[in-house]
C-alpha cells in the first residue's frame, strides 16, 4: 500500500513498557493461506519461491544480472552482499513493485508477477526496511492493513480480522503498542510494527528486507527465532540481511549477491567461508570467533 490512510495492499509499502516477553505467535496467525489449485500436479519447484533469471536495468547500468536461486518451503534462504549488490531491488522487483527487464518469478506453481496484486498479497507478507507512513494511524490500524487481501483491515476489527491482528501484535512483542500512533513509535517498534502487518495476513511466504537493522538485541534475536518458527510451519522466508553472525544463526540457505549477481549459494557454512564472500566483503570468518549472544534461558524457556 501506499504509505497513507487508506486500506491498500501492504505490497506497495517499500522505500525505500514492562517486560519484554519472547515472541511467540500462535498457528492460527501463522496458518498459510492456501493458494488457488496449479493447472498441473505440483513438482519439487511447486513449493518453493523460485527467481529465474532475473535482470533489471537503469539506463546504462545493470542492477540485477540474470539472478537465479531458489528459496524453498520450510527453510530460511537469507539474501546477503554488500551495500549496493541489489538485495532489496531484488526483494522488491520478485513482488512486482518494481518492474523488470527479463526473468520469471514462480511462486507455489505460480507466476507471482502475472498475479494482480491482490492476489500477490494472499501469498506474500512483506516487511521493508523501514515504512514511508507517516499519517498518524493507531498502530492496530496498521497492521490491520496486513488483512487488505483477505478483505479484512480497517473496515471492522472483528471476529477472526480482530484476533489475526491480535496474535500478529503479541507475536512481536507489540501489545503495548497497539493504541499508540505509527508515526510516534521509534524505528524498532515500527519495524516490530511492520512485521505484524505481514504476519496478520497469515500469508504461507514471507519477505523481509534488513528486519533487525533498527531492533535491540533482544528483540532482534527474538525475530530471528521467529523466522525459524516460520520456516518450522512450512512457511518460505526469504530475509535480506546486513549481519554476517545473524545468517549463521538463523539461515538454512544462503544466496550471495555481488554487483548485481548471485557468486555463491549454498548452506550459511559453506557461503560465509567461501572466497566469493572474501571478495564481495573484503572480510573473512575468524577461526577464534566473535563476540556472540543468545537469548537468555528465562525467554526462551516460553518459547513453543
Amino acid at each position: 500500500m501506499s504509505d497513507d490512510v487508506q486500506p491498500t495492499s501492504p505490497h506497495s509499502d517499500h522505500s525505500s513498557s514492562g517486560e519484554k516477553q519472547p515472541l511467540t505467535p500462535t498457528r492460527s496467525t501463522l496458518a498459510p493461506v492456501a493458494p488457488s489449485t496449479p493447472e498441473s500436479p505440483p513438482g519439487p519447484s511447486d513449493a518453493a519461491l523460485v527467481i529465474d533469471g532475473l535482470t533489471i536495468r537503469h539506463g546504462a547500468r545493470t542492477v540485477l544480472d540474470a539472478v537465479t536461486f531458489t528459496a524453498a518451503a520450510g527453510q530460511v534462504t537469507a539474501l546477503i552482499g554488500p551495500n549496493g549488490a541489489g538485495k532489496s531491488t531484488l526483494i522488491t522487483s520478485a513482488l512486482g513493485l518494481v518492474p523488470s527487464d527479463h526473468g520469471r518469478v514462480r511462486l507455489l506453481g505460480q507466476d507471482l508477477l502475472a498475479m494482480d496484486r491482490r492476489a500477490r498479497a494472499r501469498l506474500v507478507g512483506y516487511v521493508p526496511q523501514r515504512s514511508r507512513l507517516s499519517a498518524p494511524l493507531l498502530v492496530r490500524d496498521v497492521v490491520a492493513h496486513g488483512r487488505y487481501a483477505l478483505g479484512g483491515g480497517l473496515s471492522g476489527l472483528l471476529g477472526a480480522n480482530r484476533a489475526a491482528v491480535d496474535e500478529a501484535l503479541s507475536a512481536v512483542d507489540g501489545m503495548g503498542l497497539a493504541a499508540r500512533r505509527f508515526n510516534e513509535l521509534s524505528a524498532g517498534e515500527a519495524q516490530r510494527v511492520l512485521v505484524a502487518r505481514a504476519l496478520a495476513g497469515g500469508a504461507h511466504t514471507v519477505l523481509l528486507e534488513n528486519p533487525t537493522a533498527a531492533l535491540d538485541i533482544g528483540h532482534a534475536l527474538s525475530l530471528l527465532a521467529l523466522l525459524r518458527r516460520l520456516a518450522s510451519n512450512g512457511c518460505i522466508v526469504l530475509v535480506a540481511l546486513h549481519q554476517l553472525d545473524e545468517v549463521r544463526r538463523v539461515a538454512d540457505h544462503a544466496v550471495l549477491l555481488h554487483a548485481g549477481r548471485v557468486t555463491i549459494t549454498g548452506s550459511p557454512e559453506t557461503v560465509l567461508a567461501s572466497p566469493q564472500l572474501t571478495a564481495a566483503f573484503g572480510v573473512e570468518t575468524d577461526p577464534a570467533g566473535a563476540l556472540a549472544f543468545r537469548l537468555a534461558s528465562s525467554r526462551t524457556a516460553e518459547s513453543p
